[in-house]
């Protein structure tokens, strides 16, 4: 998993739970990392798994929770370091739209050895867009917390309901519609 992932969510935790509860989590997981990530590294998956586990026990709000508010946390620190992304997009249906054909790609020439989750889209309109997202790691809500976010950036109103299609959330269906 890219590094960039590890210090956005290190960088949320100290946000919305403070710098003790940071150390807390680290301290309390064994990483082999040590827990000093770079946004250009790349770590093991189950540091992520560690550090989320480790803190839905100390805040006691559920790892789905966490995944959503990270996603949605996250956004803004993927805008920040690559704003060139999203503004070519002059809608959030737009911009969904072309993760695969688009965003993607650029994050695979920033960051060849990504594992990415793939997202099909099943059917659109103006308004409203049908997807499936498949990816080994079932981060699911985070994925969601994008999409969330991603209404939010452009200032629309969005309903997300969503479908595991299997019971360990690797593949799900997302339905959007952007209201108003």
């Amino acid at each position: 998993m890219k590094g960039i992932v590890f210090t956005e969510f290190l960088d949320m935790v100290e946000a919305s739970y403070g710098l003790e509860v940071v150390d807390s989590i680290i301290e309390n997981c064994e990483l082999p990392s040590g827990g000093a990530y770079t946004a250009v590294g790349t770590y093991n998956f189950n540091e992520m798994v560690s550090l989320l586990s480790q803190l839905s026990n100390v805040t006691g709000a559920s790892q789905q929770d966490l995944l959503y508010s990270f996603g949605h946390y996250l956004f803004g620190g993927l805008v920040q370091a690559h704003p060139d992304v999203v503004t070519n997009y002059k809608s959030p249906i737009g911009l969904l739209n072309c993760i695969e054909d688009h965003i993607h790609v650029h994050v695979r020439k920033l960051y060849p050895d990504a594992e990415l989750p793939e997202f099909k889209i099943i059917s659109k309109t103006e308004n409203t867009m049908e997807m499936i997202y498949s990816s080994s790691r079932g981060l699911y809500a985070l994925a969601h917390g994008l999409i969330v976010k991603t209404f939010e950036y452009f200032h629309k109103a969005v309903n997300v309901d969503y479908k595991l299609l299997n019971e360990n959330g690797t593949e799900v269906r997302f339905n959007i519609t952007q209201k108003g």
